[in-house]
């Protein structure tokens, strides 16, 4: 029953992802959570000495009992599909382990989603800031907000991602600006943080630098940009279905177990 009780609690854990990535499957740049199960700790019983004597036998002698399996969950960064949408704004990220900067309470932050929009700064000045669909202000190379002075007449993303946004008014300079790209080296070190926002762990004694690099000076060649084009979820509807059916399977399974288990001790109880 205990057994029974500590796999169901993981596998509740597992339909709960299963169920969180299908809730985003429509999700721009979302990354999906993966689960494996691992057993946890068994002891091993010899209650049969006499056994020790048997020839021709395949198994290992004695009864191992184990107490259950323990979810290990882990964000997937595969490539999800890339879909033109024609919007100056909308930008997918090419390579799978670029990420753009972006500050939440003030701190730094990243994401995959690159559908960006342009709203007032509240500064008292007719700029603008560039934000993202959830008001996170966007930041450039040096980690600084992007503003972009008066009347804009249109925007262009090059493939480093260079943005330059052209004046309306004729006689004025294009304003241009590298928005920060980051390169996850580590992908294991993230985690999300809701909102499709994702940080890092705690860190330790390991330097950041060896977690990610920020492209900036001659390494932006190395960023992928498409502009007028965003990065769908990378979930799997198929995989997901079938993941969902075998943890329910196995849910109810365990669930019998312990039913099952509760009738025994029952049993027991009322002998005379």
């Amino acid at each position: 029953m205990i057994t029974a009780t500590n796999t169901m609690n993981q596998l509740q854990q597992q339909l709960d992802a299963i169920g969180h990535n299908l809730a985003n499957i429509d999700t721009n740049g979302y990354k999906k959570t993966s689960t494996t199960f691992h057993e946890l700790m068994r002891q091993e019983l010899n209650n049969q000495p006499d056994l020790q004597k048997e020839t021709g036998r395949l198994t290992d002698y004695g009864l191992r009992l184990g107490v259950g399996a323990r979810l290990d969950k882990q964000l997937v960064f595969h490539q999800g599909a890339i879909k033109t949408t024609g919007r100056e704004l909308d930008v997918a990220l090419l390579h799978k382990d670029q990420f753009l900067q972006v500050e939440v309470d003030g701190e730094v932050r990243y994401t995959r989603d690159g559908a960006l929009y342009l709203s007032p700064a509240n500064d008292g000045t007719n700029r603008l800031m560039l934000v993202t669909k959830d008001g996170y202000r966007v930041l450039d190379e040096n980690q600084n907000p992007i503003y972009l002075d008066g009347d804009i007449r249109d925007i262009v993303i090059s493939a480093n991602g260079t943005l330059t946004a052209a004046p309306r008014n004729e006689g004025e300079l294009p304003q241009t600006v590298n928005l920060g790209v980051v390169r996850v080296d580590r992908p294991s070190m993230m985690i999300s943080l809701g909102n499709n926002i994702y940080g890092l762990q705690q860190l330790g004694n390991v330097p950041i630098t060896d977690v990610l690099t920020n492209l900036e000076g001659d390494l932006r060649t190395e960023i992928g940009m498409r502009q007028g084009a965003l990065e769908s979820s990378n979930v799997d509807l198929t995989q997901e279905i079938t993941d969902l059916m075998i943890a329910q399977r196995s849910y109810q399974l365990n669930a019998r177990s312990i039913t099952i288990g509760d009738q025994m001790l029952g049993l027991i109880n009322t002998v005379r």
